[in-house]
């Protein structure tokens, strides 16, 4: 029978808040999504420099996204012993290699294969943050341990990606790869020394997997979910080839690479602000946020394509996109957290399957679509993905809601 109670809270006597890991949590989510967008930023001198198109330059999001997919479901197969806080710092360590592979490597392939390691990482990060960050502060302040997670993420796309950007016009996009696996190395250090014991929760098998998405509204939520992430990222990932539509000025010049920067950190400050504040009131709620924010993704997204001629008004739409998508891990967590409580680490893997699912369709599609028919079509279908995704997670509150208890 499925749970509608809140998150446990723990006893006076739980552990005090350890602001030091959290920080190195939000620190390790601001690097690990700063490398797997990287290529957004770098799209065009990354092609250039490999020597292959744009879309094909977006199949490095693609791999990414693949190897995530695989991890999620079974890092806790491979690892049911080994203490969380040993397994995040290792998958530290292999983000690390990944980009300074990345920042050697002469063609496409060999960019590709040291990408797989930069999807365990991550999918090992977000698969166990729940359940780690329960640990460190305790399961009564679970939301806002989420939310320091969760804040890294955002950052990322305020200075991670945006960093990026602005560090390739002032050395080769290698280096900017090398810079973030040195970063990357010197955190897992940090992790080791920061981050409490963590002992594995119940694995994550696929029988309980089974199980959990068997609970009445479980499966349609989360193929809300999915269309949500998908979505999103089938016009994030091909963001810089949209942002380069912009005219600006009367004479309807084409905006430089200054203001691009300017707009994608527009998009990152809106996704901070918008953690911070529907973070501090997801836990009263989050079913209402999770059908509102991908319908506003939706127009913002419609937005950017509809009013390229405008430098203004797709600044705005830029800040409330970030705004509104940064919420949804938020949401997500918060879901599983309320629904789920006795399988966080399972439900922190289903959303984690979902999210790189979704990022893995949205980059290959995504990158078919731009060479052939046009960054537009991929925004129209983006948007058109939203909604629907809106739709089926509002449904699935919905079953939640008539599968309580009387």
């Amino acid at each position: 029978m499925t749970t509608t109670a809140p998150i446990p809270v723990a006893s006076p006597t739980a552990q005090r808040t350890r602001y030091g890991g959290l920080i190195a949590m939000m620190l390790l989510s601001f690097l690990l999504v700063t490398a797997e967008f990287l290529p957004n930023g770098v799209l065009t001198e990354m092609a250039d420099g490999l020597g292959v198109t744009p879309g094909q330059a977006g199949q490095t999001v693609t791999v990414t996204a693949l190897v995530g997919l695989i991890v999620a479901p079974t890092i806790g197969l491979v690892f049911p012993r080994l203490d969380r806080r040993t397994l995040l710092v290792w998958m530290a360590f292999a983000a690390a290699l990944s980009n300074l592979v990345v920042a050697i490597s002469p063609n496409l392939i060999l960019v590709l294969l040291a990408r797989f390691f930069l999807g365990a990482a991550l999918s090992a990060f977000w698969t166990m943050s729940i359940t780690v960050a329960a640990r460190i502060a305790g399961p009564e302040r679970l939301g806002r341990a989420v939310m320091f997670a969760s804040a890294g993420a955002s950052l990322a796309t305020v200075a991670g990606v945006p960093i990026g950007v602005f560090l390739s016009e002032l050395v080769d996009w290698r280096v900017v790869f090398a810079l973030a696996g040195v970063a990357t190395g010197l955190l897992a250090i940090v992790l080791r020394m920061l981050l409490p014991s963590v002992p594995p929760a119940e694995s994550a098998s696929f029988a309980i997997l089974g199980d959990t998405l068997r609970r009445p509204g479980i499966a349609l939520g989360l193929v809300g979910h999915i269309l949500v992430v998908l979505g999103h990222f089938l016009a994030y990932t091909y963001i810089r080839l949209a942002l380069e539509r912009i005219q600006a000025g009367p004479e309807g010049v084409p905006v430089d690479s200054g203001t691009l920067i300017l707009l994608l950190a527009l998009f990152g400050a809106g996704g901070l602000i918008g953690n911070v504040v529907i973070g501090m009131v997801i836990d009263r709620s989050f079913a209402f946020f999770a059908v509102i924010a991908p319908l506003v993704i939706a127009a913002t997204v419609a937005a950017v394509i509809l009013l390229s001629g405008s430098l203004a008004a797709v600044a705005v739409a830029a800040f409330i996109w970030g705004f509104f998508f940064a919420s949804w891990l938020i949401v997500a967590n918060t879901w599983v957290g309320h629904r789920m409580p006795d399988r966080l680490e399972a439900g922190g893997s289903l959303v984690v399957v979902g999210f790189q699912g979704a990022i893995m369709i949205a980059a290959g599609l995504g990158g078919f679509l731009v060479d052939n028919v046009g960054v537009e079509v991929v925004y129209v279908i983006g948007a058109v993905t939203l909604v629907i995704g809106a739709a089926l997670f509002g449904a699935s509150n919905r079953a939640k809601v008539e599968a309580t208890p009387a």
